[in-house]
């Protein structure tokens, strides 16, 4: 669905009345920063061009209809006020669950028709799911004039993800989606939510970004990342920290041996040693894009990706090749970007080679025998809006 013309043809023909207003939030891909959201750290991610997009109209009857161009089946529809956690809806738990939330907050939401339509690939570990909820509650937020920050609503909408979705994730998605500019990435503290938009016009500098969707489906409700959650706070219990961001990087080496010397799981181990470097990698990263000096993070990118690999454990063959491909043909770093286990990988270049790099890459997994990946720019764009 292409244009917000269509989008609410498509709601008035389904509704019968047209919507009030419709509203667009974008995926991400994370520059550097991975898993560090849930252990207070720092993230950088940008937003990308893709969008959910939702055609919308206040209801004061109760119900709750939600329907997605992008899903096959009718309506979805539910009772504001019989909305529970963990209750299933499938697509529908996400624009549901955020309902549910500003519910739970004490907002008088008293129903929505609600009209879905995304150009963010799916499982693709680009934060479809973070696009649908803040659409939702931008939507809700502007129409029921409940007043509440960017950063608030994406609180709410990680609330919603959180508690009635029931994955543990992070709240960078659901900030990038709400809170990213064109043409910077967001350097988050997840801490406090303290925010600063960081210039990234890459062009400007003669490069691109790549993002390459490897087509492997992620799923994180599957218990992986819950159990990389939990290792993390495990090694902070065992260090005597809050969390993971209380370990200064200087700090690390003692840290590491203390938890050996205590008898921690091995995987203890490796996933504090990831979360404390990849919050050094954020700020790492930072200084060189305030010095100027953008081809530098191309290393620490690569490195993030040895990381994510050899520590966490959450890449996989088709992300590796990914790295090692596009680092062969000139790349100047890639790692992958999101949960893992599938979805998509970054590439820097010199936009000179993105081509050649492309097809590299490209040829690497034919002859690897995997399915081919999409590659597409990553370009720094605007955060959740109304548009129409």
């Amino acid at each position: 669905m292409t244009d917000n013309a269509e989008l609410v043809t498509a709601f008035t023909e389904l509704y019968g009345t047209a919507p009030e207003g419709v509203w667009a939030a974008p995926g991400r891909v994370n520059l550097i920063g991975e898993y560090t959201d849930f252990n207070d750290g720092f993230v950088m991610p940008l937003a990308l061009p893709h969008t959910a997009r939702a055609a919308v109209a206040r209801r004061t009857d109760g119900e709750l209809r939600l329907h997605s161009t992008d899903v096959p089946g009718g309506v979805v529809q539910l009772r504001v006020d019989e909305l529970a956690p963990h209750s299933g809806h499938g697509w529908a738990a996400y624009p549901a669950g955020v309902v549910w939330a500003l519910r739970e907050a004490g907002h008088q939401v008293t129903g929505a028709d609600i009209q879905l339509t995304s150009t963010v690939p799916t499982g693709a570990g680009l934060s479809s799911s973070a696009a649908l909820e803040v659409v939702t509650a931008l939507a809700l937020n502007d129409l029921y004039e409940l007043g509440l920050s960017a950063s608030e609503l994406a609180v709410l909408a990680q609330r919603a993800e959180n508690a009635f979705v029931g994955v543990p994730c992070g709240v960078m998605d659901q900030m990038a989606s709400a809170c990213c500019t064109d043409g910077h990435a967001l350097h988050l503290d997840t801490r406090d939510l303290t925010q600063r938009q960081v210039p990234f016009d890459l062009a400007a500098h003669g490069l691109r970004l790549l993002v390459v969707d490897t087509r492997v489906k992620h799923e994180l409700g599957d218990g992986a990342y819950a159990e990389r959650r939990a290792g993390c706070e495990a090694g902070a219990r065992a260090l005597g920290i809050g969390t993971l961001r209380d370990l200064p990087y200087d700090g690390l080496g003692a840290a590491l041996d203390t938890l050996a010397e205590s008898g921690a799981d091995e995987s203890v181990v490796r996933y504090v040693r990831h979360v404390v470097s990849d919050n050094a990698r954020v700020e790492q990263v930072i200084a060189l894009l305030d010095a100027g000096d953008v081809r530098a993070t191309g290393p620490v990118l690569t490195a993030g990706h040895v990381s994510l690999r050899d520590d966490l454990r959450v890449s996989c063959p088709e992300l590796d090749l990914v790295v090692f491909a596009a680092n062969a043909a000139g790349a100047l770093g890639a790692r992958m970007t999101g949960g893992g286990f599938g979805g998509s990988a970054i590439v820097l270049v010199e936009e000179v080679d993105a081509d050649a790099v492309t097809k590299s890459v490209l040829e690497a997994f034919t002859s690897a025998g995997y399915a081919t990946p999409g590659v597409f720019p990553a370009v720094p764009s605007a955060g959740a809006r109304r548009t129409g």
